[in-house]
């Protein structure tokens, strides 16, 4: 199969961060305005949330290859850097600059629609020490899962897993699973249920970088490192 051309690659990767954002933040809004309970206010989130991103992942996984997350993106790059299957540093570049584009766009649109300023900044700080473990592991298991289903050439089950894992994560984590760099920046920009204030970004982010790190590493642990072979459609599917 072809290889789609990078600027329409970096516009799936634009539009569908953008998309998962919206629903996020949006289903967020809505949940608060709709319910005092704070359980129900949370179900009600994560499953847009889920929902919205096993769809997104279905639909764009064939151009871009649905990373939607900058960590994502830079395991693709590392995992693929010696048999050309990973996005190149150009590419990476790029595809971190159009999912903070997206995540930025999404929060605006998500505000938009529920009649709030485009972007405001949130007040809702999260910092501390279990947050920031919770995040480590959430990330650290989405790039074991991604990379391992490539690995072991189960990658058409990505839009089920993916969302199945950050699902399960909400509920597990006491971070309620960010797990995505360009969505937590976002998540800043709007000041609702599910916001986050700038000033705790920096470390949540580190967190994530950490995790994703120890994810590649339980990856060779447990998978081994990718063999010299050529790209099959269903195995390279998140990584092309």
């Amino acid at each position: 199969m072809t290889t789609p051309s990078l600027p329409r690659r970096l516009a799936a990767e634009a539009v569908g961060t953008a998309l998962l954002a919206a629903v996020l933040i949006g289903s967020g809004i809505r949940s608060a305005a709709l319910s005092a309970d704070g359980g129900v206010q949370f179900l009600a989130n994560v499953l847009a949330s889920v929902l919205a991103l096993a769809v997104l992942i279905a639909l764009l996984a064939p151009v871009s290859g649905a990373h939607f997350n900058p960590l994502v993106s830079a395991a693709a790059w590392w995992t693929g850097r010696r048999t050309g299957t990973g996005p190149t540093l150009r590419e990476l570049g790029g595809y971190v600059a159009a999912q903070l584009v997206g995540a930025v766009a999404g929060a605006g649109l998500a505000n938009t629609m529920f009649e709030r300023p485009f972007l405001e900044l949130s007040g809702q700080q999260r910092s501390a020490g279990h947050l920031w473990l919770a995040e480590a592991v959430a990330t650290g298991v989405l790039v074991l899962l991604v990379f391992g289903l490539v690995r072991s050439g189960h990658g058409g089950w990505a839009p089920v897993a993916v969302a199945g894992w950050i699902g399960a994560a909400c509920w597990g984590t006491s971070s309620g699973s960010f797990a995505n760099p360009a969505l937590t920046v976002g998540r800043a920009l709007s000041d609702s249920y599910t916001g986050i204030a700038p000033g705790s970004v920096p470390l949540f982010v580190l967190a994530q970088c950490a995790g994703a790190v120890a994810g590649l590493g339980l990856l060779a642990v447990l998978f081994g490192r990718s063999r010299d072979r050529a790209p099959d459609d269903a195995r390279e599917l998140l990584v092309r």
